[in-house]
């Protein structure tokens, strides 16, 4: 893959800041707190460029969490996390043309980040999150088109009793050198995954009924022998 060590570089980082950002949630922080610290942190790692719409930090949680908008237009909110929440980060910190993309969700119980939530619908959305990701790995190949991962994805989430909530119902993109080239996973799209250097997989989603909006981002590439690696 070229650049491997470049965008592996800046991703690393990306999950550096939100293994830090579970340390840092408390009852009262907000989308804005979070997104600052997560801001400030990525550029303490070398970082402090964006390549999606001036909006290095993507924050939603609460009654947000299911809501699905463009970078173009979000701006954080001061909602209280309160003591149960759910909190998706979304970060997407760049090095010139080199983008990293990394998106996860945090349930908060008692006030506190935990890794085995209680709640049930909670260890649901995780669950299936790390489901879709796993099969993912298994499906597809380099010649997967973008709208195969998008069919199988979708499928996938609607057999498990959950939608897509993304606004453009898509599940994902490639990693390209600016906002207009990307391929996107959506419908009739036949480029193939293994014509670009890299791609999302991030499927936000929500139980039928749910309160929830669940999403977890990690971008893959294809080894030697075909096989999906997680950057």
């Amino acid at each position: 893959m070229k650049d491997f060590r470049e965008y592996q570089a800046v991703q690393q980082a990306a999950k550096q800041t939100l293994s830090d950002i579970a340390g840092f949630i408390s009852p009262s922080a907000t989308e804005e707190s979070i997104a600052a610290f997560a801001q400030e942190r990525l550029a303490e790692l070398g970082f402090p460029e964006t390549w999606y719409h001036a909006c290095p930090a993507f924050v939603l949680l609460g009654s947000r969490s299911c809501l699905s908008i463009s970078g173009r237009d979000y701006i954080p909110a001061t909602e209280p996390v309160g003591e149960t929440n759910l909190i998706t980060v979304d970060l997407s910190p760049c090095r010139s043309s080199i983008w990293g993309d990394c998106a996860l969700s945090f349930v908060v119980e008692d006030g506190v980040v935990v890794v085995a939530p209680v709640g049930l619908e909670f260890q649901r959305g995780l669950k299936l999150e790390e489901k879709l990701h796993l099969q993912l790995r298994r499906f597809v190949t380099p010649d997967t088109t973008f709208s195969d991962l998008f069919e199988f994805a979708n499928d996938l989430i609607t057999s498990e009793g959950y939608e897509n909530l993304d606004f453009l119902g898509n599940v994902g993109h490639s990693i390209a050198k600016d906002l207009s080239r990307r391929e996107f996973a959506e419908s009739g799209n036949d480029c193939s995954l293994g014509s670009v250097n890299c791609f999302t997989f991030e499927p936000h989603i929500r139980e039928q009924g749910g309160r929830w909006g669940f999403k977890h981002e990690n971008i893959y590439y294809f080894d030697e022998h075909g096989e999906a690696i997680e950057l």
